[in-house]
Parts: structure tokens; C-alpha cells; sequence
């Protein structure tokens, strides 16, 4: 039993890791963009990976270490595709971003009966 607890705590602790470095991740971007956000996070996640690899040159490959890398991989995969993602998209005047403009273009034109229908929604919820 003492190493399936180390086992969940290794996979507990890179969880934690992704989690946290995707919130930290959003808030950059936030401030500072995608490009900022996305090298912060490669740098945090390849960190983390090459002592991953490290450790397991060290202590010798396991399961936990073949599993903890791969989900370090995946998420940097993730990462690195977000800016491909981004700069594969139409320039803003493409056809969906349109629809959305027009959209809220029409709501501010109405605003009394969307907002009346909104609330009766949220109070219908609760």
C-alpha cells in the first residue's frame, strides 16, 4: 500500500501542477495575452517534464513516471496548440465573429423585454 500512496500523491501533485499553471495561465492572459500566457506555461509544464525525466534517469522509469509524463506532454501539446489555434483563425471580420456583434447589436436595440426575460429566467431557476 505504501507506494500506491505515493502513486496517487506523484499524480495528485502534477494535477495540481496543470491546474494551477492553466489558472495562471488565463490570468496572463487576461493581462498580458495569448502569446505571454502560452510561454509561461510551456516554460512551467517543460520545467516540470525534464525533471520528470531526470528523476526517472535517476530512480529508474516507473509507471507514475511514464504516466506523470505523459500527462505533462498532453498539456504541453495543449499549450503549444493554443497560439496555432489562434493564428489559424479568420482575421475579426470573418463570418462568425459577426454573428455575435450583430446579435448584441439587436439586444441593445431592446433592451427592456431581453433584460425582462433574463430575470424571469434566473428567479424561474432558483
Amino acid at each position: 500500500m505504501g507506494t500506491d500512496m505515493i502513486d496517487e500523491s506523484a499524480m495528485d501533485e502534477v494535477t495540481d501542477l496543470i491546474a494551477s499553471v492553466e489558472m495562471h495561465r488565463k490570468e496572463i492572459e487576461k493581462e498580458a495575452g495569448l502569446e505571454a500566457s502560452r510561454n509561461y506555461a510551456l516554460r512551467r509544464l517543460q520545467e516540470a517534464l525534464q525533471q520528470e525525466q531526470e528523476a526517472a534517469q535517476v530512480h529508474g522509469p516507473s509507471a507514475v513516471r511514464l504516466a506523470t509524463a505523459a500527462a505533462l506532454a498532453n498539456e504541453i501539446k495543449r499549450v503549444g496548440s493554443l497560439s496555432r489555434a489562434a493564428s489559424q483563425r479568420p482575421a475579426p471580420g470573418g463570418g462568425r465573429p459577426q454573428q455575435p456583434r450583430h446579435s448584441r447589436q439587436e439586444a441593445q436595440h431592446k433592451p427592456p423585454k431581453s433584460r425582462g426575460r433574463r430575470t424571469m429566467g434566473r428567479r424561474g431557476g432558483r
